[in-house]
């Protein structure tokens, strides 16, 4: 069960690491709450904020080379806590 989730973490980074390769910036949605002194919200839908990020340049290769890692990292699992 350790090696899987070491295996689903490093594949992960390894996505994350080759997706922002290919993106200049992100845009991130967060809902906010309404503000209920504000009579211009009628309460059917909350206001949302958003907040852009830009990954820098060595970023997805510090990803790459981290789920790498990771994942020849779980390969030796076994091989530690091995019985016998």
């Amino acid at each position: 069960m350790l090696r899987s989730l070491f295996l689903a973490v490093g594949i992960m980074l390894i996505v994350i690491g080759v997706e922002s390769m290919f993106i200049d910036s992100a845009n991130l949605h967060a809902a906010a709450g309404l503000k209920d002194a504000d009579p211009a919200h009628n309460g059917s839908t909350p206001a949302a904020s958003m907040k852009s990020w830009q990954p820098g340049e060595k970023f997805p290769f510090a990803m790459l080379a981290g789920g790498a890692i990771v994942v020849v990292y779980s390969n030796t699992l076994p091989k530690r806590f091995a019985r016998g």
